[in-house]
Parts: structure tokens; sequence; C-alpha cells
């Protein structure tokens, strides 16, 4: 069981930067892939990015790639997710998640946080 607690949301100006952290309780944390998605109003959950947990390979959406960085610190069982350059598009409901595969579907996520709201305002 791994429970996860997102932080870091709020309000920032496009162009800025905000970074979020996810909290992961359970020893076993980094035998899981770590992944961050969003879901903006009226839209689907998307994949944003994710981190495997034994050698930190990453993978990103091509919405974000370049803007955001994902990385993750085992002996802290805790995540962040950089992100740069914000746009209005950015603004969603960010949600940490925890699996067991590299995996952009949201369906091979076991585990998932509550969300933070980050607004980006253009």
């Amino acid at each position: 069981q791994v429970q996860l607690v997102e932080s870091g949301g709020g309000l920032v100006q496009a162009g800025g930067s905000q970074r979020l952290s996810c909290a992961a309780s359970g020893r076993t944390f980094r035998s899981y892939v770590m992944g961050w998605f969003r879901q903006a109003p009226g839209k689907e959950r998307e994949f944003v990015a994710a981190i495997s947990g034994p050698n930190g390979i990453t993978d990103y959406a091509a919405s974000v790639e370049g803007r955001f960085t994902i990385s993750r610190d085992n002996a802290k069982s805790a995540g962040d997710l950089q992100m740069n350059s914000l746009k209005a598009e950015d603004t969603a409901i960010y949600y940490c998640a925890a699996g067991r595969y590299m995996s952009s579907l949201s369906t091979n996520y076991d585990y998932w946080g509550q969300g933070t709201q980050v607004t980006v305002s253009s």
C-alpha cells in the first residue's frame, strides 16, 4: 500500500515556474514508478511525466517536454515536478500516482494522491 500527498500548487503567472512535490508513505516506494497526471476542467485526465523507481528513467508528454522536469528521492520517499515556462493551458489539477510499470495510461497506476490545483494566469 502506498499513500501519496501532493503539495506546491497555487497561482502563477504565465512564463513563471512552480514546483510540485509528492510525499509517499511505505518503504516500497523505490520499487514503484512515479507519475504525474493532470486534469483540466471539462477534459480527461492526461499524462504529464513519469520516472522509474530504481534507475530514474524518465518520460514526458510532448506538451511539457523541455519545460517540466520530474525527479525523485527514494531515500525520502518523495518526488518533485519542476514546471518552468508555464502557460495558461497548463492550468489543471495535478495528481501524483504510483504504479508498477512505466506508462502514460492512468489505468496502469495503482495509487493516487488527492491532487493539487495549479492555475496559470495569462
